[in-house]
């Protein structure tokens, strides 16, 4: 087994084979204890999260990642700012329509949102130095995922903790992933879903078809990115302006 200064030499050339994750604009702090490898620091974009938590997770003697990467927001926003913008996009969301809503503000759960019967769910928001945690029960995996998104899209968002449950219960494979990937896609304004197309091998998305900007083209990718579970992004969308 390797000890802990080869174990992070490892990790630190990992990153440096991984261009998305730019350790030398985004410097990220290493450690290692008890097997596990202890990642700090703020990243540029989800994309450069997941690879790293990957990147690290595949060393050789390395038994676990302890996350504490953040992602630089485009604008910084306090917590509660942060809280109430995403509930504004849950609440105006047609998919969410039938959800109870709640907000975790000091301490205490505040109804936003109530409904008549429980089958739509429940999504309780909390923010915390720019972290949203979403936790509650929604009716399906897609309803999961593009939760997790909304929380993505919200300006100040650091990361995002999505805790929700779905019941019944469902198995995840990569056929759900493509199911909320069109969800998401069709609820993004900035993209037109009709001209893109998404597969998914092994939690890897690959998206094709056309964009009219790179704007919408990398929105798009930041889509998919943000998709919970999902490992890897391939762009193949072509921009034809």
């Amino acid at each position: 087994m390797h000890n802990r200064e080869t174990v992070i030499k490892l990790v630190q050339k990992a990153f440096e084979h991984e261009p998305r994750i730019n350790i030398h604009r985004y410097p990220i702090k290493v450690g290692f204890a008890d097997s596990a490898v202890i990642l700090e620091g703020e990243v540029g974009h989800p994309a450069a999260k997941k690879l790293a938590l990957e990147s690290a997770g595949a060393v050789d003697g390395v038994r676990g990642v302890i996350d504490r990467l953040r992602v630089i927001p485009g604008e910084r926003k306090g917590d509660g700012a942060i809280r109430d913008s995403l509930c504004s996009l849950l609440m105006q969301q047609s998919e969410f329509r039938n959800c109870a809503l709640r907000a975790r503000v000091k301490g205490n759960s505040e109804t936003l949102r109530d409904v008549s019967t429980d089958w739509g769910g429940e999504i309780e928001v909390a923010v915390a130095d720019g972290v949203i945690v979403l936790e509650g029960h929604v009716l399906s995996l897609s309803h999961k995922r593009a939760a997790g998104v909304l929380a993505w899209w919200t300006p100040g968002c650091r990361d995002v903790l999505n805790s929700l449950e779905v019941r019944p219960p469902e198995e995840d494979n990569d056929s759900e992933v493509v199911d909320a990937l069109r969800l998401v896609l069709e609820m993004d304004p900035l993209v037109h879903a009709d001209q893109i197309r998404g597969s998914c091998r092994n939690y890897v998305v690959t998206l094709d078809g056309t964009a009219r900007t790179d704007e919408e083209r990398r929105r798009a990718e930041f889509d998919a990115w943000c998709l919970f579970a999902v490992d890897r992004v391939v762009n193949r969308i072509a921009v034809r302006g």
